[in-house]
């Protein structure tokens, strides 16, 4: 079975070796037919502090690393780049 992987972004990177990520998805309301947003929030292992605030990020379904930490910071820069619509940088 695949790893999900999530896009969003990174709004704190205080802690040492983990990224708070906050993922958004939007969806149809039921009734109302308004688009609606929600978000929430992960903590991601970031093995090497690359992260910054402000960031887009993705992160993808790992083993547990802490109690509240079961995500991680995927390093694949392809994957960023296809994700933005470029070519991956050879």
């Amino acid at each position: 079975m695949p790893k999900r992987v999530l896009q969003g972004t990174v709004i704190s990177d205080k802690t040492d070796k983990t990224i708070t990520v906050k993922v958004e998805r939007r969806y149809t309301h039921p009734v109302m037919k308004k688009t609606v947003r929600r978000s929430k929030h992960y903590h991601a292992h970031d093995e090497n502090n690359v992260a910054k605030t402000g960031q887009t990020v993705f992160i993808e379904e790992s083993r547990p690393f802490s109690k509240t930490k079961t995500w991680k910071l995927v390093d694949d820069q392809a994957a960023a780049a296809e994700a933005a619509g470029q070519a991956p940088a050879a």
